[in-house]
C-alpha cells in the first residue's frame, strides 16, 4: 500500500519526502521518538504543503483532486489488487519487489489519472 501511496504523492506533485512508512512496536519508544522527530523535522524543513520551494499551489490542489479521483478509480483498484495477487504467486515480498510490481499493475491507471 505504500508503494500505491508515494506513486500517488508522486503523480500529484507532492514532494517525496512529505511520505514515510515506519514501523516501530511498543517496545520501541526510543526508536518511534527518533522516527517521529526526524519525520516532522523532515516536513518542517519543506514548509507548508503547496508553498515549498518549486511547488505551486494551484497545481498541488489539481494534482491531489487528480489523487483522490485516482485512489477511487476502480481501474486502479483493480490494478492493486492484481499486484496482491502477484505478490502471493511470487512470494518475494522484498521492497524492490514490490514497487516493481505495483509499477507494473497500476502503471496504465496511473499515468490514465494524472494525464493532462
Amino acid at each position: 500500500m505504500a508503494a500505491l501511496v508515494a506513486k500517488l504523492l508522486t503523480g500529484a506533485g507532492v514532494h517525496k519526502e512529505r511520505f514515510g512508512l515506519e514501523w516501530a512496536s511498543a517496545a520501541e519508544a526510543p526508536r518511534f521518538v527518533k522516527l517521529i522527530t526526524g519525520f516532522t523535522g523532515r516536513i518542517r524543513d519543506l514548509g507548508p504543503l503547496g508553498q515549498a520551494p518549486g511547488e505551486d499551489p494551484a497545481q498541488v490542489r489539481q494534482g491531489l483532486a487528480k489523487a483522490l479521483a485516482a485512489a477511487r478509480s476502480q481501474k486502479l483498484r483493480v490494478g492493486f489488487g492484481n499486484a496482491a495477487k502477484a505478490f502471493r504467486k511470487d512470494k518475494d515480498l522484498s521492497t524492490d519487489h514490490i514497487r516493481a510490481v505495483v509499477e507494473d499493475k497500476t502503471a496504465k491507471a496511473l499515468a490514465a489519472a494524472f494525464k493532462d
